[in-house]
């Protein structure tokens, strides 16, 4: 049976993406050793017969189907409806209504593809698979966000228009009016927009969706900057804000004990460990956000110091403690 529902697998990566599979693909979407993912992809082979194989230049083997109505007709498995909606209760919790309502629209077109007695019991063990994993809602304070703000967003970004803003920096005395440039959004303590304002320059900035009074997507168009790349922005900051100021090296220590759970931890996408001769460690990456590492930083107590940059270690220094009775 496992391997019938593995082979399948395969048939709906190969229909799905848009260059196919190859045997790279195939290990690590069923976590396979070479000759096992070799054995099956005969198997593959044999279930799929209409299946198109070519090789690369390189001689990389790649396997694709097209418009086949066995995988249209698979309809949700327990599992998988489970995971679907552990991802709902999760986006739930993290104040994300656009992808609550996104997932739940997957969920439910998914489930009419079935006949009524047969998502009724999809349903029903997806139920127990959620029960025996555990899942619970996770209580904690979080930003609540306006679900009319992000549909105006999530339009302005499809369509590329742009955005007319009645916002209130932390600075600003009132709410002002401002047209922007949309790129992207970037989820984490705090939820921002990421955009330009062309009245001003072409900085990427970032506005705090819980300070936009009002917003309208215009009527006009802008054209993006192809060469933005929203992910290597999000790089340059701790958490959700981004400060050309602050963006700089960064490099903690931790003692030996606090160590041990440092390890098990990603503080940055492109940090570098060092171990010291103490039995303790040193990460580094650049990035920028003093105020949200700072938040950070006081979980850890006394067993973390900033050797840099030196503005994040004043502002850590009156703040450490040892009398913590566990870590992060």
């Amino acid at each position: 049976m496992r391997k019938i529902l593995d082979v399948l697998r395969l048939a709906e990566a190969a229909a799905a993406r848009e260059n196919g599979i190859n045997l790279d693909d195939i290990q690590q979407l069923l976590k396979l050793r070479t000759r096992t993912a070799q054995r099956l992809v005969h198997l593959f082979e044999e279930a799929f017969p209409t299946v198109m194989k070519r090789k690369d230049a390189d001689r990389t083997r790649w396997w694709k189907l097209h418009d086949e109505p066995l995988i249209r007709y698979q309809g949700i498995r327990e599992k998988e409806l489970a995971s679907l909606e552990t991802a709902i209760l999760r986006a739930r919790q993290h104040g994300a209504p656009l992808e609550v309502h996104h997932l739940e629209s997957i969920r439910d077109r998914m489930l009419a593809s079935m006949t009524p007695m047969e998502a009724r019991a999809i349903k029903h063990n997806a139920k127990a698979v959620l029960e025996a994993r555990g899942h619970a809602y996770r209580p904690g304070p979080r930003a609540r966000l306006n679900p009319d703000v992000l549909a105006a967003i999530e339009d302005a970004l499809e369509t590329s228009m742009q955005l007319l803003v009645s916002y209130q920096g932390k600075e600003d005395a009132v709410a002002t009016d401002r047209t922007l440039d949309p790129y992207g959004l970037l989820f984490g303590i705090r939820e921002y927009l990421i955009a330009r304002d062309p009245e001003k320059d072409n900085r990427l900035r970032s506005f705090r969706l819980d300070r936009i009074a009002a917003i309208a997507v215009t009527d006009h168009p802008f054209q993006k900057d192809p060469e933005v790349d929203l992910q290597a922005h999000a790089a340059k900051a701790f958490g959700s804000y981004y400060s050309e100021e602050e963006y700089g090296p960064v490099a903690w220590r931790f003692s030996p004990e606090a160590a041990k759970v440092a390890r098990e931890f990603e503080f940055h996408p492109d940090q570098r460990i060092e171990d010291t001769d103490d039995g303790g460690m040193i990460v580094r990456f650049s990035a920028s956000g003093w105020l949200e590492m700072a938040w950070h930083l006081y979980k850890w107590g006394d067993g973390v110091t900033v050797l840099e940059p030196a503005g994040l270690a004043k502002v850590v220094a009156e703040h450490r403690r040892g009398d913590f009775p566990s870590l992060p």
